[in-house]
C-alpha cells in the first residue's frame, strides 16, 4: 500500500495556492487605493464606501455561496473563484468611473466569499482525510500572499505607475496559482469520503426542508465574528494608537501592524503542532485569553514598548482562532461552514468602524479595550464549541503511519 504522505503534500500545496491567491488578490487592489483615488477623482468618503463594497458583496452572497457549494463542490468553486478574481482585477483597472468601480469591487467581494468558503472546506477536508493538522499553516500562507502583493506593487511601481500593467501582472500570477491548484485539490468523492468532512455535495438535496443552525454553529459564528474583529481592528488602529496615544515616532508607529501580522504568521506556522499537542479548544481559549490580557496590560501601562508587547500577544493569541473555527464548522456541514465564513467577513467589515465609533465617543484607549473584550468573548465561545477529537485524530494518524 503506497504511503498517503505524497498525496497529502500535493493536496496541501494545492490548497495553499488558493490561500495565497486570496491574500494576494485582495492586497493587490487594496495596495493601489491611492492610484484608484486619484484616477477616479474620489474623496475620502468615497474611498471608504469603495472599501466597504467588497465586504458588503461578501456578506450578502451567503445564500449564493451555499447554493454553489452544493452544486459545484468546493474544488470547482475554488477554481472558478480564483479565475474570476483575476478578471476582476482587469475590470477594476479599466473601470471608467466611480459607480462602475463600486460594482466591480462588490463583485470582487462575492468571489472573495466564494473562495474563502471553498478553500477552507478543502483545508478542513484535507485534515479529515489524512488525519493531519495543516489549517493554521494554510492561513499563514494567506498572510504570505498579502506580503507578496505588497512586494509586487512596490516593484512594479519602480518601473511604471500604470495601474493596468500592475493588475495585468497580478492577474497572470493568479492564473498561475490556479493552475498550481488544479490537480491537487480534493474531488467531491474524496471530500465525501473524508471522516467528518462536509459532504452535502454528495447527499440528496432537500430544497423544501430548511432548518436553523444549532447552538454549536451559532457559538462558532460568534467566535469567528469577534475573532476577526480583533484581527481587523488591530491592523487598522494599531499605528494610530502608537502615534497619538503612545507618542511613538513616525518611524516606529507603522511597526504596530508589522508586529501583529509578523507574530501572527510565525504563530500560524507553529499552531498546527500546538493543536496536535493540546487540542483546538485549548489553543483557542487560552490563546484568546492571552490576547485580551496582553492588550489590557499594554493599555494600562501605556508607552511604546508595552504597546508592542501587547500587540505581539494579540498576534500570538488569535493566530489559531480562525483556522480552528473553520475546521470545527466544517464538521457541522457545508452550510455551517459557509455561514461561519460569512460571519468572518462581517467581523472584518464591521469591527474597525465600530472601534472608530467608540474611539470618537471616548478615546482610542477605550476603543482598543473593546478589542481586548472581543478577545475574551472568543475565549468564552471557545468553551462552548464542540471541537474535533484530538485523540481520535492522533490515533488515526498513527494507524496510517503503521499501515504505510
Amino acid at each position: 500500500m503506497p504511503s498517503p504522505v505524497p498525496s497529502f503534500r500535493r493536496g496541501q500545496f494545492a490548497t495553499a495556492a488558493l490561500f495565497c491567491a486570496l491574500g494576494f488578490q485582495y492586497a493587490t487592489w487594496a495596495s493601489r487605493i491611492p492610484a484608484l483615488k486619484s484616477g477616479l477623482g474620489l474623496n475620502a468618503a468615497e474611498v471608504g464606501f469603495l472599501l466597504m463594497a467588497a465586504g458588503v458583496g461578501s456578506c450578502v452572497s451567503f445564500p449564493l455561496i451555499a447554493l454553489l457549494m452544493r452544486r459545484l463542490g468546493s474544488r470547482r468553486l475554488a477554481l472558478l473563484s480564483t479565475t474570476a478574481l483575476a478578471l476582476v482585477l482587469l475590470a477594476l483597472a479599466a473601470a471608467p468611473n466611480y459607480p462602475v468601480a463600486l460594482l466591480v469591487v462588490c463583485v470582487d467581494g462575492v468571489f472573495v466569499g466564494c473562495l474563502n468558503t471553498a478553500m477552507n472546506a478543502q483545508g478542513a477536508a484535507l485534515e479529515a482525510r489524512y488525519a493531519r493538522h495543516t489549517m493554521a499553516k494554510l492561513h499563514a500562507v494567506f498572510s504570505g500572499g498579502s506580503f507578496l502583493a505588497g512586494v509586487l506593487a512596490s516593484g512594479v511601481h519602480l518601473m511604471t505607475s500604470s495601474l493596468a500593467a500592475h493588475f495585468a501582472v497580478a492577474a497572470a500570477l493568479l492564473v498561475l496559482l490556479t493552475a498550481g491548484a488544479w490537480t491537487g485539490l480534493l474531488t467531491r468523492a474524496e471530500e465525501a469520503a473524508a471522516p467528518s468532512a462536509p459532504a452535502e455535495a454528495e447527499a440528496a438535496p432537500e430544497p423544501r426542508r430548511r432548518t436553523l443552525p444549532g447552538a454549536a454553529v451559532w457559538w462558532m459564528c460568534a467566535a469567528m465574528v469577534f475573532g476577526t474583529v480583533v484581527e481587523g481592528a488591530m491592523n487598522d488602529w494599531s499605528a494610530l494608537y502608537l502615534r497619538d496615544v503612545a507618542d511613538a515616532s513616525e518611524q516606529l508607529a507603522p511597526l504596530g501592524i508589522s508586529v501583529v501580522s509578523g507574530v501572527m504568521v510565525l504563530a500560524r506556522l507553529c499552531a498546527d503542532g500546538w493543536r496536535e499537542r493540546w487540542g483546538d479548544g485549548r489553543v483557542v481559549v487560552l490563546g484568546s485569553a492571552l490576547a485580551g490580557s496582553g492588550l489590557v496590560l499594554a493599555l494600562a501601562a501605556g508607552g511604546v514598548w508595552p504597546a508592542f508587547a501587547g500587540f505581539a500577544c494579540v498576534g500570538l493569541g488569535v493566530a489559531a482562532v480562525t483556522p480552528c473555527v473553520y475546521v470545527a464548522a466544517a464538521q457541522q456541514g457545508g452550510n455551517a461552514l459557509t455561514l461561519v465564513a460569512a460571519m468572518g467577513t462581517t467581523g472584518l467589515l464591521a469591527g474597525p468602524p465600530l472601534i472608530g465609533f467608540v474611539a470618537s465617543a471616548s478615546s482610542l484607549v477605550w476603543g482598543l479595550a473593546c478589542v481586548a473584550g472581543a478577545a475574551y468573548v472568543v475565549a468564552l465561545c471557545g468553551v462552548r464549541i464542540p471541537w474535533p477529537d484530538r485523540r481520535a485524530r492522533t490515533g488515526s494518524s498513527a494507524e496510517e503511519a503503521v499501515a504505510a
